[in-house]
């Protein structure tokens, strides 16, 4: 053996000497990893008993009920529907729960033999678009009416695309506008240019940032947690509604701690000789 490789060895027995003596879990994450541990079993335990049948109940969404109300006014007025689902791809979530919406949309649009269009700005949401709105109009019974040119793609670019849909409102005027998806810099140009026009505007995301111009220039928004309440309630599917009670759940737990924490802490400073309750609060938020 020569003296390099014996080196080499010496070194690797003794990163392994220093791994062995540290321990496999940081104890001081342990409250962290505890409120994992239940908010999963929480999940998981809705998971299955949606699975197995159970109906959960979501309360009724503004937004939602507005659906039929926008559509049916576009078909009075024998204009366009325009749908937006954001301008990520298929790997953001908040895509996903906009497709999720699309379909009952478009099925709403079907029933109503309205028209709608859907531009994009991803290849990859213009094929799972049409897949969705193409089930939606054979679950209403007329997949003749559909037309896989109702999705088409535009451009990946911010604000070409931008460009275009703002122009495409002002030429078509659609009676009924849907934003739902993530949005950045365009929320506000898109919403405005809706608003002048007169629509009927709808709008969803989990984009803080963005929250703001569409709650100022749309008549009802989906707010975070809401939009993808939405998507779980129109798809009824039982993992989405079981992973929604779980943490509404995990919430509730959540809220009932910090208050009897708070509860507790106070009484200690007031009264004295609570060392231990308190000690028990912080234990649990890991403080």
């Amino acid at each position: 053996m020569t003296s390099a490789t014996a080196s080499i060895m010496v070194s690797i027995l003794g990163m392994a000497d220093e791994a062995s003596a540290e321990s496999f879990f940081v104890s001081g994450r342990g409250a962290l990893f505890g409120w994992l541990a239940i908010i999963s079993v929480f999940v998981l335990v809705s998971i299955v008993m949606a699975r197995g049948g159970k109906v959960f109940k979501v309360r009724p969404i503004a937004g939602l009920s507005a659906v039929d109300e926008a559509v049916g006014r576009a078909t009075e007025m024998g204009r366009p529907v325009l749908f937006i689902p954001g301008i990520q791809d298929m790997d953001n979530v908040q895509t996903i729960a906009g497709l999720t919406i699309l379909s009952r949309v478009g099925k709403t649009t079907a029933d109503y033999d309205a028209q709608i269009e859907v531009p994009v700005s991803r290849s990859l949401v213009m094929t799972a678009g049409r897949e969705a709105l193409g089930a939606s109009f054979l679950a209403a019974g007329r997949p003749d009416s559909f037309n896989e040119d109702q999705v088409y793609y535009v451009t990946d670019e911010q604000f070409g695309y931008t460009a275009y849909v703002s122009g495409l409102m002002v030429r078509k005027k659609p009676a009924a506008c849907f934003y739902m998806g993530q949005f950045f810099a365009e929320s506000l140009i898109l919403s405005e240019t809706g608003n002048s026009i007169g629509a009927i505007q709808i709008a969803g995301t989990a984009e803080t940032s963005q929250l703001p111009f569409f709650v100022a220039a749309c008549d009802y928004t989906l707010i975070g947690e809401e939009f993808f309440a939405a998507s779980a309630y129109l798809s009824g599917e039982p993992d989405q509604m079981g992973s929604l009670r779980g943490q509404d759940l995990s919430k509730a737990l959540v809220g009932a701690v910090l208050v009897l924490g708070v509860v507790a802490m106070t009484a200690g400073a007031l009264v004295g000789g609570l060392d231990g309750v308190t000690g028990f609060f912080q234990s649990l938020v890991g403080g």
